[in-house]
């Protein structure tokens, strides 16, 4: 529900400034992601009500980001699942990857519905994202006994990647 949400709202917001913001929203999410590898601990326990009454709204909040972001969300899942729950990362790596599956799916539909899809493209990115999910899930097994290594990597590349974003997009800022 969040993604479909979202995606309406991203409809409404030029792609420049869609972009600048989302940069801002990955240097949080490294920001994030870099002070809890300091202190890597599981949480207990909890309760089914508990989980479900931190999930959804969690959920709901990440759908809505990825929906209006236009992303398939896997790197907004892996910290939400790992704040709701207290799951590790490379638990939260696997479980995020069918939450993806679900958002992208969601939100394709609506831009579909909009006619804003290359459909060449798509595919191209598809068949690119496959093969690097699965040399990517190869070296996420490897490295997941390293759990501060692996947390440093994935927030690593997200601020790279937000830097870059930041400075193509810097003429976004007259928003």
């Amino acid at each position: 529900m969040g993604a479909a949400v979202g995606a309406q709202l991203g409809k409404i917001v030029p792609g420049k400034q869609l972009l600048f913001l989302f940069a801002l929203l990955m240097i949080g999410v490294a920001i994030t992601m870099l002070r809890s590898a300091k202190s890597i601990a599981p949480k207990p326990a909890q309760s089914g009500k508990t989980m479900i009454a931190k999930t959804t709204p969690v959920g709901f909040l990440v759908g809505a980001l990825s929906g209006f972001f236009g992303i398939g969300g896997g790197f907004l899942i892996v910290p939400g699942l790992m704040f709701a729950t207290g799951m590790p990362l490379l638990n939260a790596i696997g479980t995020s990857l069918f939450s993806v599956g679900m958002f992208g799916t969601t939100t394709a539909i609506i831009y579909a519905f909009s006619g804003l899809i290359n459909w060449v493209i798509a595919l191209e990115f598809i068949a690119g994202g496959v093969l690097g999910g699965l040399a990517g899930a190869r070296l996420a097994t490897r490295l997941g006994k390293q759990k501060k290594t692996l947390s440093r990597i994935f927030a690593g590349v997200i601020l790279v990647v937000a830097m870059y974003m930041l400075y193509v997009n810097l003429t976004a800022i007259h928003l």
